[in-house]
């Protein structure tokens, strides 16, 4: 779902937060597919080099440029390779070959929090307010570093060995200092003003964690329905959270800190309040967090994947690999690498 948007304020400059590597397609084994979409796969990939297991996320150019994504291609790496935290994925280093664009990042072996939510129906009280409070961590950072996400839901979630979440897929992430336009994410987890196609800042953010807190309590979005039908979802989002029926088994403090972050009026939602952030915080849903001892990773994760070993992908689904990997690296006409310069070109062909 993509319109034509514009930024409303000059772009800050961003600089890497890691040492930026140079890598190449035959520095890796590609062992097998992890996820596929509308422009490529990301691949399980063994370092020749350190022997140590990344995952490489694979980009077909010219779908890129026939779905008009560039932008937010572009957008995903510099997003990625200026911020460092340990609830977020890291970005090591991107490349490019005539058809393709290569990103190396992190493989994280727990699989998506998707995945676990679905097995789990819905998630205790607390499980739910130990992932949701890793989030707010996650995008108290990003907003901090004037970075708009766009693209929270389970899917994007992902869980390391021990537990502990890394937020992936930054296709949606945006520099945004003040505010911003782009109808752009995920229908469940639109905010109303992005729906209206309004000016909206980085508090749609925070509107689907309240979104993500009654998904995870729920085992569904608040919206749900199960022939889904836009129009409607839309309607509901825009009527506000006064609609949502609330399960019984919510306490008061979970039904409450929701109906704050899904507030339909942005000027009055949690996190975008003159405390920013702090209000989140200070919610008494999340009375009993440690955040100093959450931010390190000293609180024990409510589950622990089950890892057999470095590389272990079995949390992940199976895909056909169709030999796709035969076709990466050739040579051949390239119309569009002049439309990612911060990719470089490192194959010795090119």
């Amino acid at each position: 779902m993509e319109v034509t948007g514009q930024l409303l304020q000059t772009k800050r400059k961003r600089t890497p937060q890691r040492p930026k590597g140079t890598y190449r397609l035959d520095d890796f084994l590609i062992h097998r597919t992890l996820g596929t979409g509308s422009f490529g796969r990301v691949h399980l990939v063994r370092s020749k080099h350190n022997l140590r297991f990344y995952a490489i996320k694979v980009l077909n150019k010219e779908r890129i440029a026939r779905m008009k994504q560039i932008e937010h291609t572009n957008n995903e790496q510099q997003m990625l390779a200026s911020v460092q935290h340990p609830f977020i994925i890291n970005l090591w280093g991107v490349f490019q070959d005539p058809g393709n664009l290569y990103m190396v990042m992190d493989f994280v072996p727990g699989g998506e929090l998707f995945t676990l939510l679905r097995r789990s129906n819905r998630f205790p009280d607390p499980v739910a307010k130990f992932y949701a409070a890793e989030v707010a961590l996650a995008l108290n950072h990003l907003h901090n570093e004037d970075i708009v996400y766009r693209d929270l839901k389970p899917e994007n979630i992902l869980l390391n060995t021990d537990g502990h979440i890394k937020i992936a897929d930054f296709g949606f992430a945006k520099s945004c200092e003040t505010t911003t336009w782009t109808l752009c994410g995920t229908p469940d987890y639109l905010a109303p003003e992005i729906i209206q196609q309004q000016r909206y800042n980085k508090s749609v953010d925070w509107y689907a964690l309240g979104v993500l807190i009654f998904e995870m309590l729920s085992g569904v979005p608040p919206y749900h329905q199960p022939e889904p039908d836009h129009i409607l979802l839309y309607e509901r989002i825009t009527r506000g959270p006064s609609f949502i029926r609330f399960p019984a088994q919510f306490n008061e403090n979970a039904t409450d800190v929701i109906m704050k972050l899904m507030e339909g009026d942005a000027s009055r939602r949690y996190g975008n309040l003159r405390h920013g952030a702090g209000d989140v915080f200070a919610h008494p849903w999340f009375r009993e967090v440690d955040w100093d001892r959450l931010a390190a990773r000293e609180i024990t994760a409510p589950y622990l994947p089950r890892i057999s070993g470095d590389g272990d992908a079995s949390a992940f689904d199976s895909y056909p690999e169709d030999n796709v990997a035969l076709s990466y690296g050739q040579p051949g006409p390239d119309p569009h690498g002049n439309l990612f310069p911060d990719f470089e070109y490192t194959s010795p062909n090119f």
